[in-house]
């Protein structure tokens, strides 16, 4: 199988041992790793205790991602958000809707007992691959 390992500058770097994205040609997949509210720039954590903030941070890092793999957020088929409060859903909803206003994709959304860096929320993505 041929995979390629996806990566770009308006995304912050991994900061573990993963990869922003992996694309494989069998099905034109695209696998994106959770973002967090990483400035792509700075490296540093935006909108603290702001989960709107973080929540739009994370997204326009997901953004990136899905770009630089031939992919949109049109072309997303799943997500799973991670909250580290689960009374923060229907802040991160409003936000998530307007990334996706149309035909959203599916989704799962947990609360995770932390997240990396003390991140308040941390999205990923499956995506089918723009022709």
């Amino acid at each position: 199988m041929s995979r390629q390992t996806i990566s770009t500058a308006g995304a912050p770097k991994a900061i573990g041992p993963y990869s922003q994205a992996v694309s494989v040609p069998a099905g034109r997949l695209l696998f994106c790793s959770g973002q967090i509210p990483l400035d792509p720039a700075s490296g540093e954590m935006v909108g603290a205790g702001d989960v709107r903030a973080q929540a739009e941070r994370v997204l326009e890092n997901l953004r990136a991602v899905l770009a630089a793999g031939g992919a949109s957020f049109g072309s997303v088929v799943k997500t799973t958000i991670f909250l580290l409060d689960l009374a923060d859903f229907g802040a991160v909803n409003e936000v998530y809707a307007r990334f996706f206003p149309e035909s959203p994709p599916a989704r799962a959304t947990v609360q995770a007992a932390g997240l990396p860096r003390g991140a308040l929320v941390e999205i990923e993505a499956i995506a089918v691959v723009d022709s």
